[in-house]
Order: structure tokens, then C-alpha cells, then sequence
């Protein structure tokens, strides 16, 4: 993977550059903005995988916010059973399981979703939902998020990394250092030489990390050990041709990781920015208590 160090001056270049190609990428004032907020089928056990109480509480930060000009559309339980709620979103997030299962290799979804894309409309995947197999999906991930998980090239270790320092890309505003300990995945399929993406968390796994062993399938892989001391994006944004915005996340394996406040605004923060909403200047402002952490979750037993 090659890694590119953003400075401010690469950032406002490439933005002044796409803005003179695409125009206005902002919404326009006044402008309304539906995101639709899609939450995955029940997975893994309680506390993880809580993909309907993760969205759910996302949406209710996003509410609460106040933010003007947005609409949240909030569908549980995976694809939707009637796809007119696709009518007029400007956005979407996509918070479940990927892989083989992932929904939108499903059927002829793949077609669905590029045509959205070539509208503009953003994209946002959080954790396994950045996974697609190479040959269903793999061509398209590359394009509409700038890149995605692929099995036994990627790595998903549980591991502990330090964010130590942001760009001044605006889903970075108000976002102070932090450490977390999620499955933060890394090594990610690019675009060729990671044309247009911009790292927003970046960290660097220790030898012990890259040593294994890994969530799935354990490893370790040569390449990940080899290239030890190496940072490594977990998290970053594009902006597209067809004047879309795209995200990936790759944390979010366990639901109470949502009570850190930067690990929630920096997700905050992108949903506006995929959405074409101006970011606040310290980023969307939010509480959760841990009465709110317990609600909406899964009924998975012990």
C-alpha cells in the first residue's frame, strides 16, 4: 500500500481542483439533505455487530444536533423492502456485515447503487460493510469510497491505535487525539497510488499487531509483517469524478465504543460531509449516556 502524507497544501489544492471541475460542492443554502441511515441484520454476539443500535443512535445524535437542513431516514434490519426510500437521498451510510453477504452484491444491486452514484449521491461504509469480495464489488468500492477490505490481503486485528494528529479536512474539525481499542482493519485495496484519498485516521500497528494473531483468518501475512513501521489509513474520504463523496470506517466492532466522543464525531462529522453539509467548525456536538449505549440492541441472548 502506498502511503501519502496530506499536508495542507495538497488538501486545498485537491479541493480547489474538483470544486473548479464539479462546481459547487456544497449544498446549496436552504438546501435540504436526505441521508438514509441503512443498519444490518443481527450479528456476532451481544455488544458487537450491533449494527441497528449503532445506526439508531447515530441518527438520534444527528436529530439532536440540530443540523440544518438535513433529514435523517433511519432502515433497520438490512436492504429495504421497498426501495422508493432511495427516492431523493443525496447520502447513504451502510453500517452491517460485508463479505460474501454484503447487500449491496446482492441480485442486481450493484447496477442500483452505481446509478445513485453517477447522481452524486455520498457514501459512507462503517466496518465490515467496507468488505467486498475482489471480483463482486471490488472495481466499484474503489471508485465510490476510494477503496475496500480484501480477504486475506486486509487485516482486521483487534489493536489499540493512538490518532495523534488530523488534517484539516473538515470531517477532522473538533476532533482531539484519541486511542480506542476496536478491530480496526488496515491495508486496504486502493485506487492506484491512493489517487484522491485523503487519510483521516492514520496510526501505526505495533510489530506485535502485524505478528497476528489477526480476527480472520489468523496469519500473520508476509506482506503485513513486511511492512512493519509503516502508518496505516483506517479511516479516509474521497471526493468522486461524478461529484459524490465517499467514506470508509473501519472500526465499529463494538457498540460501546460509540460513547467515546471522538470516535463519534469523526463518524458525525462525515455523515454531514458526504451529505455536502458544511462540518460546524468544532465538529457535530453530541452526548451519549449510558442509558442510551443500552437501547435498541439486538436480542442475541448471552
Amino acid at each position: 500500500m502506498n502511503t501519502r502524507h496530506w499536508s495542507r497544501r495538497d488538501f486545498l489544492a485537491t479541493a480547489v481542483g474538483t470544486a473548479a471541475a464539479l462546481g459547487s460542492i456544497s449544498a446549496r443554502e436552504g438546501e435540504s439533505r436526505k441521508v438514509l441511515m441503512i443498519a444490518g441484520t443481527p450479528s456476532h454476539g451481544p455488544g458487537d455487530h450491533e449494527f441497528n443500535a449503532g445506526t439508531t443512535l447515530l441518527k438520534k445524535c444527528l436529530d439532536r444536533a440540530g443540523i440544518s437542513g438535513l433529514t435523517t431516514v433511519l432502515q433497520l434490519n438490512g436492504w429495504p423492502r421497498d426501495e422508493a426510500v432511495f427516492d431523493g437521498v443525496h447520502a447513504i451510510f451502510l453500517y452491517c456485515d460485508g463479505g460474501g453477504g454484503h447487500p449491496f452484491i446482492q441480485k442486481n444491486r450493484l447496477s442500483f447503487i452505481g446509478e445513485l452514484m453517477k447522481q452524486g449521491v455520498g457514501l459512507m461504509c462503517a466496518h465490515f460493510a467496507v468488505e467486498v469480495p475482489k471480483d463482486r464489488g471490488g472495481a466499484e468500492f474503489k471508485e465510490w469510497i476510494g477503496g475496500y477490505y480484501e480477504h486475506q490481503y486486509s487485516v482486521n486485528p483487534i489493536w489499540v491505535p493512538k490518532f495523534e494528529q488530523f488534517s484539516d479536512h473538515p470531517i477532522c474539525r473538533g476532533v482531539e487525539p484519541f486511542a480506542i481499542r476496536d478491530e480496526w482493519y488496515f491495508n486496504m485495496r486502493w485506487r492506484e497510488g491512493m489517487a484522491g484519498v485523503v487519510p483521516i485516521l492514520t496510526a501505526k500497528p505495533s510489530d506485535a499487531v502485524r505478528d497476528g494473531p489477526y480476527v480472520y483468518p489468523r496469519g500473520p501475512y508476509r506482506h503485513i509483517q513486511e511492512a512493519k513501521g509503516r502508518a496505516e489509513a483506517v479511516m479516509w474520504a474521497v471526493e468522486r469524478a461524478d461529484g459524490g463523496r465517499g467514506v470508509g470506517f473501519t472500526g465499529g466492532h463494538f457498540h460501546a465504543n460509540w460513547g467515546d466522543p471522538n470516535f463519534r464525531k469523526v463518524v458525525l462529522n462525515a455523515l454531514l460531509w458526504i451529505s455536502k453539509i458544511d462540518v460546524p467548525r468544532d465538529g457535530v456536538v453530541s452526548s451519549v449516556s449510558p442509558k442510551d449505549l443500552k437501547e435498541n440492541l439486538d436480542p442475541k441472548g448471552r
